[in-house]
């Protein structure tokens, strides 16, 4: 079954290629979306793909790349999205 989700990410998330770890691992699993960092420093992921393979990246996303600090991830299945690709913006 096909499943969307975003994530907020807090910690230290941005100057740690957490955003182009994201769009490696969302490849490896066959997801979309997109990975983009946020204003008050913290990274949001749309993912979209078979839930298996999102349920895998939300749980990558707990930690994330080994330069980051994950503190808290919050979560949200949101409407299917369909997108070609996943994107850092």
């Amino acid at each position: 079954m096909n499943v969307s989700y975003i994530a907020h990410v807090s910690g230290k998330v941005q100057g740690v290629y957490f955003r182009a770890s994201s769009q490696q691992v969302a490849i490896d699993y066959g997801l979309s979306g997109y990975a983009k960092n946020l204003d008050d420093g913290d990274v949001e992921v749309l993912m979209c793909g078979e839930e298996k393979d999102v349920d895998k990246m939300l749980a990558w996303l707990a930690h994330g790349p080994p330069e980051a600090d994950v503190v808290s991830m919050e979560k949200k299945q949101i409407k299917w999205q369909q997108h070609n690709f996943f994107a850092i913006s």
